[in-house]
């Protein structure tokens, strides 16, 4: 895992549900791990720490509430989502008794779910902790939209920032072409061609490794870009 990914664990056994979890998550700039039962989750955490777990109550073997009570008995104090479908008030004072620190239930919009992931992730502390994004000799203050390249303060405008910053949350990852439009450009995007993407890659590229000694641009051939 990148230490700039905050890491995300969903345990969902619908399939479709969890693809389109992951894909949200995933589109925000979060390290997504996928379950579609409790089975190996705990053999997880043992080797990661994931700063979320969102937890489906209608499981295959062991139900959800039952699993997170579980973790917390034998120590582990991860914020929890449940997501089900039992809404009733019995049900709901179950899932926050068995130490669920939120709740969401089914059909959800993608967009409440990105909203109460964040919400829950900064009570937490672990989005404080995200205001600087470190690679290399590059560190990025998200606050301040500031890059620093070994200390020192380097001047990007707001287009190469963003360009930075969404390379940045997915290093060592090939991004299309299309996907970074849609990230850096938005509903400008349309407009953009390949060229122009090329192009405001190598005037980044040129800004913080004109010698290319740390070699941070990869072209991967039919697709895109990776960063590393």
């Amino acid at each position: 895992m990148q230490n700039n990914s905050i890491e995300i664990i969903v345990i969902e056994d619908e399939e479709d549900i969890l693809e389109l979890i992951e894909y949200h998550l995933s589109k925000e700039g979060y390290a997504v791990t996928g379950f579609l039962s409790t089975e190996n989750v705990e053999q997880f955490l043992e080797e990661e720490t994931p700063s979320l777990m969102l937890v489906d109550r209608n499981l295959p073997g062991m139900e959800g509430s039952k699993f997170v009570a579980y973790l917390r008995e034998i120590g582990y104090d991860i914020p929890v989502i449940f997501l089900t479908a039992k809404a009733k008030e019995s049900e709901l004072e179950e899932g926050f008794e068995a130490g669920g620190d939120d709740y969401m239930c089914k059909p959800f919009s993608p967009k409440e779910l990105t909203l109460r992931v964040k919400a829950l992730l900064k009570r937490s502390g672990a989005l404080q902790k995200q205001e600087r994004i470190k690679h290399k000799l590059l560190t990025i203050d998200l606050a301040k939209k500031d890059l620093y390249i070994d200390e020192q303060a380097v001047s990007l405008t707001k287009l190469e920032f963003n360009l930075l910053h969404t390379f940045m949350k997915h290093i060592d990852k090939p991004l299309t072409r299309d996907f970074l439009r849609d990230e850096v450009w938005g509903s400008d995007g349309d407009g953009v061609n390949d060229n122009a993407v090329n192009v405001a890659i190598n005037r980044l590229k040129n800004k913080i490794d004109p010698q290319n000694e740390q070699n941070y641009f990869h072209p991967v051939w039919g697709v895109g870009y990776k960063f590393s």
